[in-house]
């Protein structure tokens, strides 16, 4: 079975259908279930893939993808378990749930594999911690691995480490924005224009991330590099380290954790 039901059209399930589509998966073999018909018809309109009740959508299915709301999960798998195909591998997009939730209410045996995503899969870009749940296999893990590389990168975790992987790469994008946000808004009371500010910020970090990226260096050798004694760059970190930012970003990163814990115990 090679269709592949994406069980919620938001922007996350949009950015994957789009991903698989610009992979050259062919758009017969997609489809989206959305409650919103004003959102289906958008979908379908703008990717070309069929949209259908979620009964519908997953009977057929080789794949479902659940990307809804964590909230709305335990009724939608009411309405997936009676059409899931024998052996359909189920991938969970849903931020905090565990396997185990999807394992109780979908028939015995049903193999799924639990996705941490982030934002950035709306650009190609996105960082994806998958664990096997317990009735999925490598073959599994390998079918999620090159779902999920079409919209980015993807790294195997054991599910116990799921909650760090939601802490640093779930909610990470928001930590660079907001620190973005703050270095535009000193920029603008320094004396540049907004636009300036803001073109400055923005190209030093993509510089920034590639240079962690393609040079392999420690962060901290790569700060180190870019500090002279004495100079400009050490003043701002003198700053930093006397207003916590170590101990802040280690508090923030441990508060997401246990927000995604709690959330996965209900």
């Amino acid at each position: 079975m090679t269709r592949i039901a994406v069980l919620g059209g938001g922007r996350i399930g949009e950015a994957l259908l789009g991903g698989l589509l610009a992979a050259g998966r062919d758009a017969g073999d997609l489809v989206v279930a959305e409650r919103y018909p004003a959102r289906a018809q958008e979908l379908t309109a703008s990717l070309g893939v069929t949209a259908a009740p979620v009964d519908e959508a997953v009977r057929g299915a080789g794949t479902v993808v659940v990307a809804v709301k964590p909230q709305d999960v335990v009724a939608l798998l009411g309405e997936v378990a009676g059409a899931l195909e024998p052996g359909a591998l189920v991938v969970s997009l849903c931020a905090g749930l565990p396997t185990s939730l999807f394992e109780g209410a979908l028939p015995d045996g049903t193999p799924v594999v639990r996705v941490m995503p982030n934002t950035p899969m709306l650009l190609g870009a996105a960082m994806c911690a998958i664990s096997p749940g317990a009735h999925a296999t490598p073959a599994h893990l390998d079918e999620t691995e090159a779902l999920l590389s079409t919209v980015g990168a993807v790294l195997r975790l054991d599910e116990a480490k799921q909650d760090a992987a939601t802490a640093l790469s779930g909610s990470g994008p928001a930590y660079f924005f907001l620190v973005a946000e703050a270095m535009i808004e000193a920029g603008v009371g320094l004396g540049l224009t907004r636009p300036d500010a803001t073109e400055l910020t923005v190209q030093t970090a993509l510089g920034a991330a590639r240079m962690l990226r393609e040079t392999g260096e420690h962060p901290a050798v790569l700060r180190e590099n870019v500090t002279s004694p004495a100079g400009t760059t050490a003043a701002a970190l003198r700053e930093l380290e006397r207003h916590g930012l170590r101990a802040a970003l280690a508090d923030a990163v441990t508060a997401a954790h246990d927000r995604s814990v709690a959330l996965g115990r209900g």
